[in-house]
């Protein structure tokens, strides 16, 4: 199955988002946060990762503008 340029700009998209999710995870475990604070962590940090990353403003590549 060959994958297109779509399914793969989506797939990194998905991947980035896990990698943060886990990111938050392992921080919030080693810092024993609340859980409830541990959400509100990532919620934050999943959007500044996303700003920091440049290739992450392509959901053209996927989205409802896709061609």
């Amino acid at each position: 199955m060959k994958l297109t340029k779509k399914h793969k700009a989506a797939i990194k998209s998905y991947l980035r988002a896990v990698a943060a999710s886990g990111i938050t995870v392992v921080l919030a475990i080693a810092a024993d946060i609340h859980p409830a604070y541990a959400t509100l962590l990532g919620a934050v940090v999943a959007p500044l990762i996303k700003a920091v990353d440049p290739s992450s403003g392509k959901e053209v590549d996927y989205g409802i503008d896709a061609k």
